[in-house]
């Protein structure tokens, strides 16, 4: 079975996410997207109330999973049973950190392969930060985040 998990705080999960679930999904059996817990950071949004927004925006694909996780990514794709780590890259900046954290997981656990995915342009130029901040100052956020999403207020 072919196991993906796609990483990330999701804090909310953008139209960026949406667009690489969707196009990553169909070439695996299973595509986890694992929230990642770290006490270090402080989410603006619940992992409770992300969980629910991925599987609302994902209810129709069988194939996506969401789940959470503290720790080492490649700890966790082993217990899950993943050989994949999913990545996103928005620009060339984007690809020298991932790929660091790549040859990283690689020589942690040389059988978990990552694979990236380069950011759809139309949206290149945002991240969740971002996306926070505008949310935080009350602009309308709704062009960065699925339709199915409501930020409670």
């Amino acid at each position: 079975m072919r196991i993906a998990v796609f990483p990330g705080t999701f804090d909310p999960i953008t139209r960026g996410h949406e667009d690489i679930i969707r196009r990553a999904a169909p070439l695996f059996d299973q595509l986890i997207v694992g929230i990642g817990v770290n006490s270090s950071k402080q989410p603006m949004f619940e992992l409770a109330q992300r969980i629910q927004w991925i599987k609302d925006v994902f209810q129709d694909e069988i194939r996506v999973k969401v789940d959470s996780y503290e720790g080492l990514t490649v700890e966790y794709c082993k217990k899950v049973q993943a050989n994949y780590i999913i990545r996103g890259v928005r620009s060339v900046g984007d690809f020298e950190y991932e790929r660091a954290i790549a040859d990283m997981n690689h020589m942690l656990s040389a059988h978990i392969e990552t694979i990236f995915f380069a950011c759809a342009p139309q949206y290149s130029s945002y991240s969740s930060t971002i996306v926070r901040d505008v949310i935080r100052n009350k602009g309308d956020y709704s062009k960065f985040i699925p339709q199915s999403i409501l930020i409670p207020e």
